[in-house]
């Protein structure tokens, strides 16, 4: 019994023999009351820093819909765990299919155990592992037309990226090549931190307070005027291009751009290509 209660709720053989002493042997009662612990033990942790975790993606296979999530936790020795970080891309995966909002994840049947809520699932892990747990941020990415999700994980699950890009030709969104540069330009973005796609995505804040940063530089040097204004811009336009992702230098070739290297691919596929969006999670 102790075995059929540890594969119903994942918790500890220990906790398993004490559930069913005190249930009399009971297994659904027993279940619920591994539930019911959980859910204490989730509330006497949640108060608890969590500043580790790791980042899980999950593409379907036909390449249309994809998730990013970070998963954390408080200390990296869980983080490395087997069960954390199957739990984590459970999530990915269950992001990726069931579509929720945030405020509706917690609530949803677990793909990846349909008896089981998110929650449930979340609070199991908790009991195991000892530790405050939470689903941190999660993004979904579904085309709407040609094109492919793809999604790269790096350095042991601690940075992770995931990319949209668009085709205007459905045959040309199947080949080897189209999906080799998108992956290439995720592998980009996890080693370049991009903080927007182009410059009109950035906030204006942003923006002033970085000129006015260079213009204080400019007036300190005690440069003319129109000397100052120049290098201004200079500046401003060297640093626009380091953020924004069509505009750096790909990492695999500095000669060209992402913009250059989407439109040499398009050159090749006889197709228009594009990044339509990604996202950038890392455990700091």
């Amino acid at each position: 019994m102790v075995k059929e209660l540890r594969e119903k709720t994942n918790a500890g053989m220990m906790d398993c023999k004490k559930a069913l002493t005190e249930t009399d042997g009971n297994m659904e009662k027993a279940v619920d009351l591994l539930r019911q612990k959980g859910l204490a033990v989730a509330a006497k942790r949640s108060g608890k820093e969590a500043k580790e975790g790791t980042i899980a993606a999950y593409v379907q296979a036909d390449g249309r819909a994809g998730a990013l999530v970070e998963v954390a936790c408080e200390t990296d020795f869980v983080a490395k765990t087997d069960d954390f970080r199957a739990f984590a891309s459970g999530i990915a995966e269950h992001i990726a299919a069931a579509a929720p909002a945030p405020e509706k994840l917690l609530g949803q049947h677990f793909v990846k155990n349909e008896r089981l809520t998110v929650q449930d699932a979340l609070n199991e892990l908790v009991v195991k592992m000892g530790e405050s747990i939470s689903v941190r941020k999660f993004s979904r990415y579904q085309l709407e037309g040609a094109g492919i999700v793809v999604d790269y994980i790096h350095a042991g699950g601690k940075l992770g990226v995931l990319v949209e890009a668009a085709c205007d030709s459905a045959a040309a969104s199947g080949t080897e090549a189209f999906r080799t540069t998108v992956r290439d330009i995720a592998m980009h973005i996890a080693a370049t931190n991009p903080l927007a796609l182009k410059r009109e995505e950035l906030s204006s804040e942003l923006v002033q307070r970085e000129r006015e940063i260079y213009i204080k530089q400019a007036l300190d040097s005690g440069k003319p005027q129109q000397i100052a204004e120049k290098m201004v811009m200079g500046k401003m336009e060297k640093y626009l291009s380091e953020i924004c992702l069509l505009e750096q230098r790909f990492v695999k070739d500095d000669k060209l751009s992402v913009q250059d290297l989407l439109a040499q691919l398009g050159k090749q596929l006889g197709a228009k290509v594009t990044i339509t969006r990604f996202t950038r999670y890392q455990i700091a």
